[in-house]
């Protein structure tokens, strides 16, 4: 293989494994845990606002997630859960240590490393903003 074929399939794999786990957990927040239930447990986590920040937070994660597996508006959608997985990290986990079993922060900071990393790097080739916008010098060819 060569480099660009390789570069073109991490960039893939990333983006497409970090947004099906964001996905996965903003459909959590919906369907089995239910917003109210995610409501209730922000709030007792101490998040600030979080009657309104839970539902927010679901979609972000269900409807950036899907974002990113498919390649679309890639760059806005990572950078938003980068953000997102960094409040919950200062704002939840941080206290609690490194490992997840103790409500540790080692789950976030990998998703906010993930979902920074394709923000950065952009979606690739295979990917809908590829198809949308990546003329190469293209003003739009930012979001590819």
């Amino acid at each position: 293989m060569n480099q660009p074929t390789l570069t073109t399939s991490a960039r893939t794999i990333l983006r497409i494994v970090t947004g099906f786990l964001f996905a996965a957990h903003g459909w959590q927040k919906f369907n089995e845990f239910t917003i109210a239930g995610t409501q209730a447990a922000f709030t007792q986590m101490g998040v600030p606002a979080a009657n309104m920040v839970a539902p927010v937070v679901a979609t972000l994660e269900l409807v950036g997630g899907v974002a990113l597996i498919l390649g679309v508006l890639t760059r806005v959608f990572a950078a938003l859960l980068a953000v997102n997985m960094v409040g919950a990290l200062f704002l939840v986990h941080a206290p609690a240590g490194i490992y997840v079993e103790t409500g540790g922060y080692e789950l976030v900071l990998i998703l906010a490393a993930a979902a920074l990393a394709v923000a950065l790097v952009g979606a690739g080739k295979v990917s809908v903003d590829k198809v949308l916008f990546g003329r190469t010098g293209s003003k739009l060819s930012v979001l590819a």
